[in-house]
């Protein structure tokens, strides 16, 4: 029988009550899925439920074939080897006691020749240069994450779980996970934000709070169903607000009408030429067809101010953030950064940094890139003063801010609007609310206290406190943007940083953000 992985009628609810799936019907076949929504809807959830790790409060999960699932969490004993983690330790004493002469003659005939080669390839495909000797403590974050995700393949399941499986790894692990997933022939569902490894998917699902909807193709072919899906839901936009304005003309037109009749009724009434009981009679019908026909109207108008409500809701859901910033004024000549033959570290004669030169002119957009341990947040530490360099000199020369992964240039007590005001204290209050509604934080929206945002919230709250004031800082630094937010809220990111016209320093692996602000420089650190 195919291996298959199917939902029925599935619900599951937060400890807090608040629902994230309903009577989910789904299925998953053997190909490579990736699962995609908002951070909250669900995707992880969804992925312990099929795992068993949960139980569903309501509905079945059926699997068919064997599971393997990418743990993000891993205890590490001192003496734990990369053996250990593929559960390989015993086969391979096996294998080296018989090239010893000392395995027994039922050792012999369970033993697994190829193991040593297969673990050589996997470990390969994942880009490690490793053995089974190689001591799990002695691997770094991105690598451990590597190494994990071989020993899954290696089991060769039916299907794996993958959740976030890019997320820190350097430039060479993000690529080595996509070139694993691009060969992988199995079921796959993979819960991310890296739009290049979507780009290796055969499916598409996207999680919302009304379901799932499921996309054939890869990210590029789901975003050309959504971008078909936008110019429908305009399209639908455009019909009810046209429906909206005749049905309001026809209900002015019955209306005047009305007051046409009833002034002429009056007028007969006031001649006193007709029967008073006659005019009495005509007056009563006037006034319950007048009635019945405003309750008709206002059904109409209620059905049609509906239809654009709802109308208004799809584009708002559908429709890419723009953003239009007042600009910061750097001239293109304008020198904003120049760092000449600058070092620094941590312990005396170990540079981090070594005699780095680089500098930054007018309003160009940078992005530091490096494996991780390179140096790149070191170099930004100095960049705004935090370290001192040994020798040489840094110089900023323009105005400048940074948000870092945790956007600790705003106070996670107050509320965005209060951020902004302190942040800008020129601005007014219709400058304050109409700079956070560029970046959707309208009416009470920019009232909500930091603390509570999600990631991508606090990153947008961050962007729109500090460039949507009046005069933008002529220097952004951004480390590492789009860690852990979802795909909605790096576009809104994007598209925010598109709309500046300072000079940009980013550091970040990933590739299609880099692209879609429009990079036009790399400084690598190795």
């Amino acid at each position: 029988m195919p291996a298959s992985i199917s939902l029925s009628q599935l619900s599951w609810s937060t400890p807090e009550g608040r629902s994230l799936f309903s009577n989910l019907d789904l299925g998953f076949g053997a190909l490579r899925t990736g699962l995609v929504g908002r951070n909250g809807a669900g995707k992880s959830t969804l992925l312990q439920l099929i795992e068993g790790s949960l139980v569903p409060q309501a509905g079945k999960v059926t699997v068919v074939g064997s599971l393997g699932m990418l743990s993000q969490t891993v205890q590490v004993a001192d003496d734990e080897t990369v053996a250990d983690l593929f559960g390989i330790r015993d086969a391979l004493g096996v294998l080296k006691r018989a090239e010893e002469g000392l395995a027994s003659m039922d050792e012999l005939a369970a033993a697994d020749w190829t193991l040593e080669s297969r673990l050589e390839t996997t470990l390969a495909r994942v880009g490690l240069n490793a053995s089974a000797k190689t001591p799990l403590a002695a691997l770094s974050g991105g690598q451990m994450t590597r190494v994990k995700l071989a020993a899954l393949v290696f089991q060769e399941p039916d299907f794996i779980l993958l959740d976030e499986p890019t997320n820190n790894l350097d430039r060479e692990g993000r690529a080595a996970v996509a070139a694993l997933m691009a060969g992988w022939r199995g079921g796959a569902i993979v819960v991310s934000h890296d739009r290049e490894l979507l780009e290796t998917m055969d499916a598409i699902v996207e999680l919302t709070s009304l379901g799932a909807t499921t996309y054939g193709g890869n990210w590029s072919h789901y975003r050309e169903r959504k971008a078909i899906e936008l110019a429908s839901a305009r399209h639908d936009l455009a019909d009810a607000e046209r429906r909206l304005a005749e049905v309001e003309r026809k209900t002015q037109e019955v209306a005047e009408r009305k007051a046409r009749k009833d002034a002429a009724g009056r007028r007969k009434r006031a001649k006193g030429d007709e029967p008073l009981l006659l005019l009495d009679a005509r007056k009563e019908r006037s006034e319950k067809t007048g009635g019945d026909n405003a309750r008709l109207a206002e059904r109409r108008r209620d059905s049609a101010i509906g239809d654009l409500a709802e109308a208004r809701e799809r584009i708002e859901i559908l429709q890419p953030l723009t953003v239009r910033l007042p600009s910061t004024g750097l001239p293109a000549g304008r020198s904003v950064l120049q760092v000449d033959d600058a070092s620094v570290g941590y312990q005396p004669g170990m540079p981090v940094i070594d005699r780095l030169s680089l500098s930054i002119v007018g309003p160009e957009r940078v992005a530091l890139t490096g494996r991780n341990g390179s140096g790149k947040t070191t170099l930004l530490s100095l960049l705004i003063g935090d370290l001192q360099p040994w020798s040489g000199s840094v110089r900023v020369l323009v105005e400048y801010a940074m948000l870092d992964q945790q956007v600790s240039l705003i106070d996670p007590r107050l509320s965005i609007r209060e951020n902004f005001r302190q942040l800008n204290p020129d601005a007014s209050e219709n400058d304050c609310r109409a700079a956070l509604a560029r970046f959707m934080f309208r009416v009470d929206a920019a009232l909500q206290v930091v603390s509570s945002l999600s990631g991508g919230q606090m990153l947008r709250a961050g962007l729109a406190c500090v460039l949507g004031g009046r005069r933008p800082p002529q220097f952004l630094i951004l480390d590492e943007p789009t860690n852990h937010l979802d795909i909605d809220s790096i576009e809104a990111v994007e598209a925010g940083l598109r709309a500046y016209d300072g000079a940009l320093l980013v550091v970040s692996h990933d590739r299609a953000f880099l692209e879609a602000i429009g990079i036009n420089r790399r400084i690598e650190l190795s």
